[in-house]
């Protein structure tokens, strides 16, 4: 099943908890750790909390546009979004928990708040895309489960819904095949057919493990849980 297949509040409930998973990794940092690496390149665990912060301000920003009809993009540009998490991860350890916190609450009541009339309102996420304004559940439930796990302490794919990950492999896999990416790769979740990722290439490279250590092989996460001589996904993220 597709996660847009399940009703908007089914949708936001994933969300939500997907949140919560977050959360909880995140209050199991100490303050020092904030300022450690993390596996993103560049990137340590306070970029990667002030991104989630600012995503979540940013998603408010489509669900006004969706609840007055003025345009309120995402962001007002591609530099926005960088200096926003560069200055972010600059903050206090107090401060950018008071961040996430703060976001989350926001972008919550901002979604509660929604009249049911407004959610079908079109608005146009930071790659262009216009979409449906219920899309922000999608939007959110992808970043917090899986920055979730690049907080490095503890999280896991095999953690996340089998709807989120089974939306995350269709979701990497449309992306590749539209950008003409993934000759030769053929995917075999445990339990179901092989999937060539370019149906008209021959078959150079296989893939093949439980659900959830696909995606995260997919995700450019590590090949955990599939075994050697796994090939190198493309990108995505």
């Amino acid at each position: 099943m597709s996660f847009h297949d399940l009703p908007l509040t089914e949708q936001l409930l994933i969300a939500r908890r997907g949140t919560a998973y977050f959360a909880q990794r995140l209050a199991e940092l100490t303050d020092e750790q904030l300022h450690e690496p993390t596996a993103l390149s560049g990137w340590s665990r306070a970029h990667l909390v002030a991104h989630v912060g600012y995503n979540a301000a940013a998603l408010c920003r489509l669900l006004d546009w969706a609840a007055t009809g003025i345009e309120t993009p995402m962001y007002a540009s591609p530099e926005q979004r960088g200096r926003e998490i560069a200055e972010g991860a600059t903050l206090s350890a107090a401060a950018l928990r008071n961040l996430f916190d703060h976001t989350v609450a926001r972008l919550d009541e901002k979604w509660r708040n929604l009249p049911a009339a407004a959610w079908e309102a079109q608005v146009r996420t930071a790659q262009g895309r216009t979409v449906p304004v219920s899309e922000t559940a999608w939007m959110r439930t992808r970043e917090v489960w899986i920055h979730a796990v690049d907080l490095g302490n503890g999280g896991r794919f095999g953690d996340f819904p089998d709807v989120v990950l089974e939306s995350l492999l269709t979701d990497i896999v449309g992306m590749w095949r539209r950008k003409d990416l993934g000759a030769g790769l053929v995917l075999t979740v445990d339990g179901s057919e092989p999937a060539a990722v370019q149906p008209e290439s021959p078959a150079a490279g296989k893939v093949s493990g439980p659900l959830a250590a696909v995606v995260r092989w997919a995700a450019g996460r590590g090949a955990v849980g599939l075994g050697a001589d796994i090939p190198e996904p493309p990108h995505w993220l």
